[in-house]
């Protein structure tokens, strides 16, 4: 069952174009990295672009972390001199990798190419998919 995330939350999720998101390892030492990321209402997909990378796809450290342990936690957040504007959304949720091919995988494709123009390049269509179902979100603004 997906975790119902109120419709305000889940714009403040779709308008911005980078997260953070966290992973652990085994042993549960952290990981945070930014990501390109898209919000359907129910799962967030991030791909394993072709940015380039110093190991391959499946040995990215977030890739382990996540085979690893799936839970994961994602910000995204507005960050202001001006405090009385800050804002952010704290997504907890469980994390697979989703190889290339299927349904699922095209769905996540076609809404990344939405949103970012630069992947309409890129052959995201060839390669995983970082799949987050969210169990969790809390958003918290200043005003």
């Amino acid at each position: 069952m997906a975790l119902e995330i109120d419709i305000s939350t889940q714009q403040f999720i779709r308008e911005h174009r980078v997260a953070r998101l966290a992973t652990a390892d085994g042993d549960g030492r952290p990981s945070v990295i930014p990501i390109c990321y898209v919000f359907d209402g129910e799962t967030i997909y991030s791909p394993l672009d072709q940015k380039p990378k110093s190991v391959a796809a499946q040995d990215l450290k977030r890739v382990r972390n996540i085979e690893a342990n799936p839970h994961v936690s994602l910000v995204i957040d507005d960050y202001s001199d001006d405090w009385n504007t800050l804002a952010y959304v704290l997504i907890a949720g469980l994390a697979e990798v989703m190889s290339n091919g299927g349904p699922e995988h095209s769905r996540a494709v076609e809404l990344l190419r939405e949103k970012y123009a630069q992947y309409r390049e890129m052959a995201i269509d060839e390669r995983p998919i970082i799949k987050i179902s969210p169990t969790h979100a809390r958003r918290w603004a200043m005003r």
